[in-house]
């Protein structure tokens, strides 16, 4: 997702503590998960790996099948 500004400076979220005050934050403000990824990546630089920690998965993990004997 490209941002519209590239020369705007935003505030680095680099730890998980700031990252999920942050997220609290925007909360109220948002609809969908989709709403809050796009207001957290509008707003702040964020480490991805960190931020998909924290929100919960759009889709359930994957279910193998069982092996065949």
């Amino acid at each position: 997702m490209l941002n519209a500004d590239p020369l705007l400076q935003r505030p680095k979220l680099v730890n998980l503590a700031t990252l999920a005050r942050a997220l609290d934050g925007l909360r109220p403000n948002a609809n969908s998960p989709v709403e809050m990824w796009q207001m957290l990546t509008d707003q702040y630089v964020v480490d991805l790996d960190a931020v998909a920690a924290l929100l919960p998965a759009g889709e359930p993990e994957t279910l193998w099948l069982p092996a065949r004997d």
